[in-house]
Order: structure tokens, then C-alpha cells, then sequence
């Protein structure tokens, strides 16, 4: 969107800057004009209780896209495993707009999840997975993901509660790991946002 029509409206949470020489953030309508902490505050106050955590030992390319798709499910944190630099190409920004959180090894990453009260559900398609379609997950959980490729590596297979797989119908062996996290964390909101979404809906409907 282009420079804001004045006189600009009296509102803290909009930054001078962006009125004046337009928005062309990758943000949604309703947070068009608005400063970065004031679009992390909103996202904070509404935030979901679903955590992701993705292992990063080989500088994944597919980090970036899980993150840019945590922030449009607004996760409540997402976790890096392993490697502390990831490629964030993909990520389009938007690891600016909720929390990135680094644990060295999957020992830290458990004593977290411990201390917070969150379940880590491990996604690969393993032997002693459940298929993720027929299951009711914990609203407090970690979807737990493995670097693209090797999967999940046994210390965190080990650490998980339990481990779920997407059905798959074709000869491929395994799906991508940006697209297997989307899946999850859609699966995930159907069962616990439904009504966040309806109330979205409702406002954006009032707004037009």
C-alpha cells in the first residue's frame, strides 16, 4: 500500500515513517501502517499454545518456510535445535514477528519442554507412528520436526511423548519437511482454533 491519505489517524501503534512512505511489509491488511512491536504485541496477546521445534544440523533451506508458516498459524514460539545460524531466506521477514528461541542439543530442548508443561510430539514417518489424522493432539504441545532428509534423529525420537505421520497415497518415501509442518500445524488448529478463526471472520467481515 502506498503513502496513508491524510490526516492520519491519532493511533500509537502506527509508525509515522510508513504513513508517510507506504507499507510494503508481507502483512496482513490489518496491520498495515502498524510498527513491528506493535504487530508482535498483537500477535502475543492472541498467540496459540502450539509450539514447533525443527532440528538444524545441516543449515536446513526448509527452516525458513516452516517459521514464515508458524507465524501465519501465530505459534507461540518456534524452536531451533542444534546449528544457532538457519537459512532464512524463506522466512520472508516474518522470524521478526514472533519468538525464535535456540537450544544446543535436544537434552536443553527437553528440560524446557519439561519445565513449561508442553508435550513434544515427534512428525516423521517412523516405525511406531501414529497416523496423525486419527489423533487428538495436547493442546500444550511441541510439533517437533527433523532436518529434511535424515528425519528425526533418535535422541529426539527418544525424548518425545509420542510420534504421529501424515498418510501418504503416492511411491514417495517422505513428503518435504516445510510441507509436512504446515499439515501438522493446520491439523493441530482444527482441533484447538476453531473458534479463533470464527471470531477472525467475524471481524473481518465488520471491517468491510
Amino acid at each position: 500500500m502506498g503513502p496513508a491519505p491524510r490526516p492520519w489517524p491519532d493511533d500509537p501503534r502506527l509508525d509515522p515513517r510508513l504513513l508517510a512512505e507506504g507499507d510494503r511489509r508481507n502483512v496482513q491488511d490489518r496491520f498495515r501502517y502498524w510498527t513491528m512491536d506493535a504487530i508482535r504485541a498483537e500477535l502475543a496477546r492472541a498467540k496459540a499454545a502450539l509450539h514447533v521445534a525443527i532440528q538444524n544440523w545441516e543449515h536446513d533451506f526448509n527452516i525458513g518456510s516452516m517459521v514464515r508458516t508458524a507465524n501465519a498459524f501465530n505459534v507461540a514460539a518456534v524452536h531451533i535445535i542444534g546449528r544457532r545460524r538457519w537459512n532464512r531466506r524463506g522466512a520472508m521477514v516474518t522470524d521478526r514477528y514472533l519468538d525464535v528461541l535456540h537450544h544446543p542439543d535436544a537434552a536443553d530442548f527437553f528440560a524446557w519442554a519439561q519445565a513449561a508443561g508442553v508435550t513434544p510430539i515427534g512428525v516423521d514417518n517412523l516405525p511406531g507412528s501414529v497416523p496423525l489424522e486419527s489423533e487428538r493432539l495436547p493442546e500444550e504441545c511441541c510439533l517437533v520436526f527433523g532436518s529434511e532428509g535424515p528425519g528425526l534423529t533418535p535422541d529426539l525420537v527418544a525424548g518425545c511423548q509420542r510420534l504421529v505421520a501424515i498418510t501418504q497415497y503416492g511411491s514417495t518415501r517422505s513428503m518435504n519437511a516445510g510441507a509436512a509442518a504446515a499439515i501438522a500445524m493446520y491439523h493441530w488448529s482444527l482441533q484447538h482454533r476453531q473458534g479463533d478463526a470464527q471470531a477472525q471472520r467475524r471481524a473481518a467481515g465488520a471491517q468491510t
